[in-house]
């Protein structure tokens, strides 16, 4: 036989249940904040390697200019001082505007702002004349002076440079 049970003294209670599972979407402030987060970093490093890339492309192309220069004027010394003259003076406008009038001292003390040593820089004060008198100079030294203190001064472009 059935046993009857007493009714129960209370309300009748069900067993525990847990909430449902919180939604995949949309996510919490947190992920937001961290996905953007992620966007910009991610931003800011293409820009900045697009700009890296843009400053290693411009430095090889002008250091190409000094072959350019040497192979066009293997014969002409005074026209490639002439014109490695000019290269110098476009480059060291970028670190001093003022660069393309200055004479004597002050274009020394320009072409010093690229720490380079000694005997280049003073290789490089000899490329002014040697543009108008026709006695020959060492080509090759000259070439080297430039192409070294080209890549010092396209190195340091926007970099704290040192003042004579």
């Amino acid at each position: 036989m059935m046993r009857h049970l007493p009714p129960p003294k209370g309300p009748e209670l069900r067993d525990i249940h847990l909430p449902p599972a919180p939604p995949w979407w949309p996510p919490a402030p947190g992920w937001w904040l961290l996905a953007a987060l992620v966007l910009v970093l991610l931003g800011t490093g293409v820009w900045l390697l697009l700009r890296e890339r843009k400053r290693r492309h411009r430095r090889a192309r002008i250091l190409a200019e000094v072959d350019v220069l040497a192979t066009r004027h293997a014969a002409d010394a005074q026209a490639l001082a002439a014109g490695l003259h000019q290269l110098l003076r476009r480059v060291a406008r970028t670190h001093d505007p003022a660069a393309a009038r200055l004479r004597g001292e002050a274009w020394r003390q320009a072409l010093a702002r690229v720490p380079v040593d000694a005997p280049t820089l003073e290789r490089l004060l000899t490329l002014e004349p040697a543009m108008y008198r026709p006695h020959p100079y060492d080509t090759r030294a000259m070439l080297e002076a430039v192409r070294c203190w080209l890549r010092v001064a396209l190195a340091t472009q926007g970099k704290g440079m040192r003042r004579a």
